[in-house]
């Protein structure tokens, strides 16, 4: 399996160039998240100074020099607000922006 244009992916979707189809770009659905979104989660998450403490440890101990180990530093980091009562944000806006991100990776860079 060599990547054909014609040759499917994991749920045997491709868009007209032949690349994998992106289930959200499908959709319609804009990675950034409404306001209406991330109010819905406020209450899942309390404020835990532990847990948020633990988390941006972590995230210290994984940055290194490699842009991943960055990336997944930011990720911790960007989960430990959660548990931060001056940060708003909701575990979906977390995902869709490092959603985005990868993507915007994984085609090389922001297209000017």
């Amino acid at each position: 399996m060599s990547g054909e244009g014609n040759e499917s992916d994991i749920d045997g979707e491709r868009d007209d160039t032949g690349d994998p189809t992106d289930p959200l770009d499908a959709t319609g659905v804009d990675p950034v998240v409404p306001e209406s979104t991330a109010d819905a989660t406020d209450e899942a998450f309390v404020e835990d100074d532990e847990v948020r403490a633990f988390l941006r440890e972590i995230a210290a101990d994984v940055r290194g020099d490699s842009s991943e180990s960055k990336q997944l530093s930011a990720i911790l980091y960007r989960v430990s607000d959660l548990y931060d009562p001056a940060e708003r944000t909701s575990p979906e806006e977390i995902y869709l922006n490092v959603r985005h991100i990868m993507k915007i990776k994984e085609q090389g860079g922001i297209e000017r």
